[in-house]
């Protein structure tokens, strides 16, 4: 048998065993790929090899954005940002039908990108504005569902901690680069979830009867600037050259932190150490998850599997669309089963190499799966922003399903066009002198 076959099957069987037996999934990674090499290779230097990819997989100095940036989403998201934020998308919505849903996908979009986290984006906007959408007579099914939909879309609006894992996985895709790719994706992505709504809402007769008035409008845009301001001064600085991704993110949580204890008054002195404690907690599994998965792409690229991954799938049609819709199927189901840095570190290597031969900038590959595992999010059965937001809208996960499937029709709309259109993507980075 071909050594590249041996090993992907033995990677694949004991990591399917292993998930389905509970094990984590780092655990489950660092075992499949050292068993996979043993056919090839002694059981010390197996070993071995493994510490090695271990250390040298998080000795990157752009690894340091991904704790910096947690912290800074765990210091906004306790921060008074989030009902600044749903004031600002209220103001916006007006009176148009179903503007409470609106507002949520509008501050949902905000915060998301702001906080880099699509459940802390699910709970926060559905715990403010769902009990709001409640005493206006919305059915909680259906608020509970635009939450729901349109939470991810801060994962792909930068900043995103997944953009910089595929920027390492991928072999130094620029972050910068991914980060103005996601705009477009992640605004059309919330604009097809706005339409969806504005039809349901017109069709059940959801219509906003609050309004800021006069001076309440000034006031709830000063309030908000500051927000803002970090998107502006982190993106801004980031693609400038001003500062680097890494260097953006230890500026973001300086700006959170004065943000939220100066500022808005929002977080004391006493609550930052518990804040400090769970952003290590959060960063530890991220940083060892990365650890483990070099050794499976050490372990691809030793004995040739994405090679022979790109033979077979070419074996089965050599038209890209074709193929480019396999993958998309491929990374569909598993979002389903599998957290989003898992799944990219894993099938970052076995794909790119087929979408680059097929003439697909490295961009715009990622900026495709991440957006198909950021579907995965709030599907069942390991939808864990599903999870959440059916949590905060006190809704049974059965009765959302059913009003997420419309939802699902335009986000597939939208990745389709992000998968065959090159320039949803590339458009703007391209504008940056990055493609």
């Amino acid at each position: 048998m071909n050594t590249a076959i041996l090993c992907g099957l033995i990677i694949l069987v004991l990591l399917v065993i292993m998930l389905v037996a509970g094990v984590p999934i780092a655990v489950a990674l660092g075992v499949s790929s050292i068993c996979a090499i043993l056919p090839i290779m002694d059981f010390d230097v197996a070993l071995l090899t493994g510490a090695q990819r271990i250390f040298s997989g998080i000795s990157t100095f752009s690894l340091l954005a991904i704790p910096f940036f947690i912290l800074a989403g765990n210091l906004m998201n306790k921060g008074g940002i989030a009902i600044r934020l749903i004031n600002l998308a209220k103001l916006l919505t007006g009176r148009m039908p179903g503007a409470l849903a609106q507002t949520n996908i509008i501050a949902n979009m905000l915060f998301g990108s702001i906080s880099g986290s699509g459940t802390a984006a699910a709970s926060a906007m559905g715990s403010i504005i769902g009990p709001i959408e409640k005493d206006e007579g919305y059915d909680p099914n259906f608020s509970a569902a635009a939450n729901i939909a349109t939470a991810p879309t801060g994962l792909l609006i930068p900043p995103s901690n997944v953009m910089i894992t595929f920027s390492l996985v991928s072999g130094g895709t620029s972050v910068a680069a991914l980060f103005m790719a996601g705009y477009i994706p992640g605004f059309l992505w919330g604009l097809a979830c706005m339409l969806v709504v504005y039809f349901l809402a017109k069709k059940h007769g959801y219509r906003s009867t609050t309004s800021f008035k006069g001076k309440e409008k000034l006031d709830v845009v000063v309030q908000a600037i500051p927000c803002l301001l970090l998107i502006v001064i982190v993106i801004g600085g980031i693609i400038t050259g001003i500062f680097t991704a890494t260097e953006g993110s230890a500026i973001a949580v300086v700006y959170c932190l004065i943000l939220s204890l100066f500022f808005y008054k929002s977080i004391k002195l006493s609550e930052l150490p518990k804040i400090f404690i769970e952003s290590a907690e959060m960063t530890g599994i991220i940083i060892f998850l990365i650890g483990v998965s070099s050794i499976m792409s050490w372990v691809m690229a030793f004995t040739d599997i994405p090679t022979a991954v790109s033979t077979g799938l070419l074996a089965i049609s050599n038209n890209k669309y074709v193929i480019l819709l396999m993958i998309n199927v491929i990374l569909l189901v598993v979002g389903t089963f599998m957290d989003m840095t898992p799944a990219c570190l894993i099938f970052t290597p076995i794909f790119l190499p087929v979408c680059t031969a097929l003439g697909m900038n490295a961009i715009h590959f990622g900026i495709m799966m991440i957006f198909n595992l950021c579907i995965g999010t709030i599907t069942p059965p390991v939808g864990t922003t599903l999870f959440v937001g059916v949590k905060v809208g006190g809704v049974k996960i059965e009765t959302v399903v059913k009003q997420l499937l419309i939802y699902f029709a335009a986000i597939f709309v939208v990745l389709l066009l992000v998968t065959y259109i090159p320039m949803i993507s590339l458009w703007l980075p391209s504008l940056m002198g990055y493609v």
